[in-house]
């Protein structure tokens, strides 16, 4: 059994919203960068010249990346053999970091206390905290800021399953063509397929965290993310919504098991600073 005090993921959490906002993972800053040399339209070239000489004065002038720093999303992986210990709860020692991060490091905050009263809460909480028991003595914790207007581009759809492989691509291809240039392309896209109502979203948005250099580890779905890359790049959306062969930059698909009536998909689309940073304790 090994001791984690929560003020340790209390700090570790002010770190990570602070990081996540101000520099991209570098697998999506290199994509973007040879995005820019493939794109056939010359005002999208402009564009990506502009994304990367942000994404460098970000880094450089230590500010976030993006205005919109987003909801503060949170996957905490505890191991089984952690013993938490402190005078806070997990969610309570998160919340903490968030609003420290966000406070400290001078970020937007746009988190309202109830949906419908619209009462900013000032500190950007409540987070949107995802815990996760595995094994071992350490604790995995993923910062994932996610900006409202690609979040309010996404979509879920409760297929049957008569849907076919193509049914379920058709879905994916047909929200991103929907959501046009409102999300700030060129994108990420994370597909969930499965689970249930409440569990394909979650995949979908758990796909956004995985790095973009890494393919599906099942053959027959990395194909699919490959292909469903190459028809997203056919609309002819590009980057900003101004046209060109460049829409999405990467399509990342996790999976579940499901009922034998059911087949959920979602798809939960990441802007071109599709942000998360993880550290380990």
């Amino acid at each position: 059994m090994r001791t984690v005090d929560l003020s340790e993921i209390t700090a570790a959490v002010r770190e990570l919203s602070i990081e996540a906002n101000r520099c991209l993972p570098t697998s999506l800053w290199q994509r973007i960068a040879a995005a820019a040399n493939e794109e056939t339209s010359a005002v999208c070239r402009g564009i990506f010249k502009d994304m990367q000489e942000n994404l460098k004065a970000a880094t450089e002038l230590q500010l976030p990346i993006c205005q919109d720093t987003g909801t503060a999303v949170v996957f905490a992986e505890v191991g089984q053999d952690v013993h938490l210990v402190g005078t806070k709860d997990l969610l309570q020692a998160v919340t903490e970091g968030v609003r420290q991060g966000y406070t400290d490091g001078f970020l937007r905050k746009s988190m309202v206390s109830d949906p419908l009263r619209r009462q900013n809460t000032g500190d950007n909480t409540p987070v949107i905290l995802h815990t996760e028991l595995v094994t071992g003595d350490r604790v995995r914790l993923t910062v994932a800021p996610k900006g409202a207007g690609s979040e309010n581009m996404s979509a879920l759809k409760m297929m049957t399953p008569a849907a076919s492989r193509e049914d379920v691509m058709d879905f994916v291809v047909e929200t991103v063509r929907t959501a046009g240039g409102n999300p700030c392309p060129p994108l990420v896209v994370g597909v969930g397929i499965g689970g249930n109502f409440e569990f394909a979203p979650y995949l979908a948005k758990k796909a956004l965290c995985r790095d973009i250099a890494v393919r599906n580890p099942d053959d027959d779905y990395a194909q699919m993310e490959a292909e469903l890359l190459n028809r997203i790049n056919q609309l002819g959306i590009g980057a900003q919504g101004f046209g060109g062969s460049v829409t999405a930059l990467a399509v990342n698909i996790e999976y579940y098991g499901v009922h034998i009536a059911s087949l959920p998909v979602a798809v939960n689309i990441g802007c071109h600073v599709t942000r998360h940073k993880t550290i380990i304790l």
